[in-house]
């Protein structure tokens, strides 16, 4: 180019205006908290800013089948989402959202046929059949019970209850997604890329062939129902592996449908995803930095055309502290318009194609994944496998946490550019809380509906459930039935476990692989401790089963020489309390991130006292600086937040806990 050649300015060029634009991938935000009147708002708020599609949080008690009033509810209404447990409560979180008009995601799986009848059901009302629902419901149990935990019952039998989902929908609501498949949280729980695709297709293959095994659907049917299967996918850091993690799940889906199902269709065959970004990444220590970290994650999952995601949704920067206000939901779902809408990425075709890079390693992927699935299948599937999966996955965890302990592993701002200016977020209010009084009304509302409703109805529809969950018919029918007579959340979730029984899913501690490998200085000091070996507690109350964090710790304990007592999730305040005067322990350890910990701490503690047990209480989870000081002044000893990385320092720390403890 010469010196007097103009030079081209931004906008100069052969115009795009003109171009065929892709359309964007559906812009959702995870949210729900409180009651279903302030989701609501909230729902309406967020759609009006441009947001696509609904994705609906529910509490925990709406996750594992109680009301409100329920004694298992006790410091878990309206924390994590929204509770919901009658048609009076979707009406009401649905007001002015029309169900034909709207794409709802659901993430609830124990409890999805309910929810989905709760749905249908508010949607019938609304003159909205169940043909033109469109959304999801995730539905993937097999997760819950390797790491999410809001498992109710065994594991055939929650099978059962996604084929009668499955085979429901495709003949009456074949644009519903029934079972949306969720690699996510196995990332969320240490699993490598290969592991994360390999369990999320064994799960699909399992259900699918139940599906096919139960006569509920004709052949000519299967290729709808193949096409019905979505997923829900986790995006890490690894920006350019996470990429080839999508592009390899896509090619083996087609190659599962048209080899293992027979299926032609091309569009059955389509890999349809959703995505949310890692939030396993997301730091409490210069949590500004999640910003550019959420940024670098929707990369991975919309650059490549072939492999983009169908929807998306953001956590916020804030998430490692607690709940986010509208205005951090606000800035996520922004970073996705930005993108979408200002950039020219919508304009071209796949900008990978012919990458050595990436088509090597994407091949390295797929044929990694195609060996972990086929070891899987032939150990009976996912479903059969469940102990076998946990406790791999909780090895993945351990190597993760000791690469990041080692500092092999940069995290930065964690264990790396630790150094800080102020930073203006760091203020009073920077985080949503969930005002305590939620809990007492909405007990209090419960009553008053079981009090106005038609008993009689509820109680024909409840022996109608039990009939149908024990002679085998399809329970979709019978659940709308109960949906539309005022039944609750609890009742059908009683009337289910009378049925079908209660699973407790295997921690996955035992099986773990580990060394000491870090930890030999603090074995060394547990093997010379007066008295022997410290014995710890671990224990999770309430419902709250993310037990990634509680299991770390058993794990490193047990490295550590330290005999370990840890029972699992969901575990009521009086039944930790007795196992704590049984067990003697020299320290006990509550894991909770759900945010129950002003209530269920202060009454493992008021529990323990009372039983004569004095043995040391220290906690760990997400906890603000405010309920730290509370936490404190009731007597913990000790308090850990995600920031506290280093599995040594926290192992020494309980050592020099128990010491004292003995020496007094």
């Amino acid at each position: 180019m010469s010196d007097d050649t103009p030079r081209p300015r931004d906008g100069d060029g052969p115009t795009r205006s003109t171009i065929e634009r892709d359309p964007p991938w559906m812009m959702r935000t995870y949210s729900g908290h409180s009651t279903a009147a302030a989701s609501n708002e909230l729902y309406r708020t967020n759609l009006a800013k441009g947001q696509t599609g609904l994705s609906i949080a529910f509490d925990l008690p709406t996750q594992t089948g109680y009301d409100p009033d329920d004694p298992m509810a006790r410091g878990e209404v309206g924390k994590v989402g929204v509770p919901v447990a009658h048609i009076g409560h979707m009406r009401t979180l649905l007001h002015e959202i029309p169900p034909s008009e709207t794409n709802t995601s659901m993430t609830i799986n124990a409890t999805a046929a309910w929810l989905l009848a709760l749905y249908v059901a508010n949607a019938e009302e609304q003159g909205t059949p169940a043909h033109e629902l469109r959304g999801t419901t995730q539905n993937d149990i097999v997760k819950e019970y390797l790491s999410r935990g809001t498992y109710i019952f065994p594991p055939a039998e929650s099978r059962r209850l996604i084929v009668d989902m499955v085979s429901w929908c495709a003949h009456n609501a074949p644009r519903w997604n029934p079972i949306n498949v969720c690699s996510y949280h196995l990332q969320e729980v240490g699993a490598t890329p290969v592991q994360e695709i390999a369990y999320a297709f064994a799960t699909a293959i399992d259900v699918l062939d139940a599906v096919r095994c139960s006569g509920q659907v004709t052949e000519d049917q299967f290729s709808q129902v193949f096409g019905s299967i979505s997923f829900f996918v986790n995006a890490g850091i690894r920006f350019v592996e996470e990429i080839c993690k999508l592009r390899a799940m896509d090619a083996m889906w087609a190659e599962i449908g048209r080899e293992r199902y027979g299926v032609t269709d091309e569009r059955a065959l389509r890999f349809r995803y959703g995505v949310q970004v890692n939030s396993l990444g997301l730091t409490e220590a210069q949590p500004e930095n999640n910003v550019q970290r959420i940024v670098l994650e929707m990369l991975a999952v919309t650059l490549s055309k072939d492999a983009r995601a169908r929807s998306v949704q953001l956590p916020a920067w804030n998430e490692a502290l607690g709940l986010p206000r509208p205005w951090d939901q606000q800035w996520s779902l922004r970073m996705q318009q930005v993108l979408a809408y200002e950039s020219d990425l919508l304009e071209y075709d796949d900008l990978f194609e012919g990458s050595i890079v990436i088509e090597a390693t994407t091949r390295e992927l797929r044929e990694a994944a195609s060996a972990e699935l086929d070891e899987v299948l032939e150990m009976g599937g996912a479903f059969e496998s469940v102990e076998t999966l946990k406790g791999r996955l909780v090895t993945s965890m351990a190597a993760r946490t000791r690469r990041i302990e080692s500092g092999e592993q940069k995290v930065v701002g964690v264990n790396d550019f630790v150094e800080t200016a102020d930073s203006p977020f760091d203020v009073e209010g920077n985080i949503m809380t969930v005002d305590h009084g939620v809990e007492a009304q909405a007990v209090e509302a419960i009553a008053a509906w079981r009090a106005e409703r038609d008993q009689g109805a509820v109680d024909a529809a409840l022996e109608e459930l039990r009939r149908a969950t024990a002679e085998g018919d399809n329970v979709m029918p019978a659940s709308i039935a109960l949906a539309k007579a005022g039944g609750t959340t609890g009742e059908w979730g009683g009337a289910m476990r009378d049925v079908l029984g209660e699973y407790r899913a295997p921690t996955g501690v035992s099986g773990a692989a580990g060394s000491v490998a870090g930890l030999s200085d603090v074995a060394a000091h547990v093997r010379s401790m007066p008295g022997g070996p410290p014995k710890l507690l671990v224990a999770k109350p309430g419902l709250d089963g993310h037990s990634s964090g509680a299991e770390q710790i058993a794990v490193a304990a047990r490295d550590s020489g330290m005999e370990v007592v840890y029972s699992g999730i969901r575990l009521t305040p009086e039944q930790i309390a007795a196992s704590a005067r049984d067990e003697d322990p020299d320290v006990i350890g509550l894991s909770i991130l759900s945010g129950s910990h002003l209530d269920l701490v202060p009454d493992v503690i008021d529990l323990l006292r009372s039983m004569g047990v004095e043995s040391p209480v220290i906690v760990g989870g997400i906890i603000p600086e405010v309920d730290r000081r509370r936490l404190l002044e009731l007597g913990v000893e000790r308090i850990y937040t995600p920031k506290d990385y280093e599995l040594a320092t926290i192992m020494r720390d309980i050592a020099d806990i128990a010491a004292a403890h003995r020496a007094i």
